[in-house]
């Protein structure tokens, strides 16, 4: 497994303490974890879409001739 180490903003942080205290994860990691993951799930067809576009644009740009 990778370990990151991320620096957060003050607020942010807080609001992590704050829902890891109140109980709704039962830790620091687990919430960031869920959320990476939730980001992941809700930007998943936007981010094939944007690689697929920039592997296009690569291919057509491959594909043209030398204009010199």
């Amino acid at each position: 497994m990778k370990s990151l180490n991320v620096e957060l903003p003050d607020r942010l942080a807080h609001e992590v303490s704050r829902l890891v205290r109140d109980g709704w994860f039962h830790s620091e990691n687990e919430l960031v974890r869920t959320a990476l993951v939730e980001f992941l799930r809700t930007r998943q067809a936007e981010l094939q879409e944007r690689f697929q576009r920039e592997d296009i644009a690569w291919a057509v740009a491959e594909a043209k001739p030398d204009q010199k």
